[in-house]
């Protein structure tokens, strides 16, 4: 006959499975009611960037003002500084720097992502992920804000920067980074929650990756044999996601090589580390 401990253990082997199972269909609920909610992560970011620039006559459109400046006087000196001519490099550097705008500035603000939050997330009965699609879109909106820089770059630079077919990429290149920033966005919005140093190691992390991705220089630069190690940078590869359309032309296929792969890790990592400790999010922040 089964003693009572042959029943407990075998009650236990069952729960266990179920648990997971429960886990797992939580966390996959969550993302996808994150995305059916998306008039209201929509709203909250177009009042986040209202509320950055109420009272002021231009409103979001100092974001472009100031980009301008930035791109503008950085193309002019270290154009002169690398030596090089105005006409490839100016486009190369300012579509890089709206590129590295948009990630650098998801990336910093996604780690603070569930702390900023802490008032509606403990108020409030929302998914989870929806936090992280409010400052993805806020920082989407004000990218097709700074788009508005490179006008001027395409019709005085015309002959190396284009606009063609290759131009269109530029929607399938973002809906990537929105994937990446989702799921590398809830993980390092979980870590930033738990442990609240994180955010600030990353903040001096992004300064170092600014100088060594090329964003200010072109890999052209460097000795044929040393090139490889730009292509290993993935910041680069998702930096030509938006610059390479910019210019009129595609990606290379090391770019969407990387990226596959780092989207692929970015999934399976976020979604297995957010299923098990989805829970405790709201006691962290």
């Amino acid at each position: 006959m089964e003693s009572a401990a042959d029943h407990l253990k075998a009650d236990t082997l069952v729960k266990i499975p179920l648990q997971r199972k429960s886990q797992t269909l939580l966390a996959l609920a969550d993302l996808i009611e994150g995305f059916k909610r998306w008039p209201v992560w929509f709203l909250l970011a177009c009042q986040d960037i209202k509320l950055r620039y109420r009272r002021s006559v231009l409103g979001p459109f100092w974001i472009t003002i100031s980009m301008a400046i930035t791109v503008y006087t950085m193309g002019f000196l270290y154009g002169h500084l690398f030596r090089s001519e105005l006409q490839t490099y100016y486009p190369f550097l300012v579509s890089g720097m709206l590129a590295w705008a948009v990630i650098s500035s998801m990336v910093l603000e996604l780690t603070e992502g569930f702390i900023l939050s802490e008032t509606l997330m403990k108020q409030i009965k929302l998914p989870h992920s929806l936090y992280v699609h409010r400052i993805i879109a806020r920082n989407i909106i004000i990218f097709f804000h700074n788009l508005l820089v490179m006008i001027p770059v395409v019709i005085i630079f015309h002959q190396t920067a284009k606009i063609n077919f290759y131009t269109l990429m530029l929607i399938p290149g973002l809906a990537i980074i929105y994937i990446n920033a989702l799921f590398y966005g809830i993980l390092i919005s979980m870590v930033g929650a738990r442990f609240r140093d994180v955010a600030q190691i990353i903040r001096s992390l992004i300064q170092v990756t600014f100088f060594i991705t090329p964003i200010m220089w072109n890999p052209a630069i460097l000795p044929p044999q040393k090139r490889y190690l730009a292509e290993l940078n993935p910041f680069y590869s998702f930096v030509e996601l938006i610059r390479a359309p910019l210019l009129g032309h595609s990606p290379t296929w090391g770019n969407w090589i990387m990226v596959t792969f780092i989207t692929a890790v970015g999934v399976v990592l976020s979604f297995s580390i957010f299923k098990k400790y989805r829970a405790r999010i709201v006691y962290w922040v």
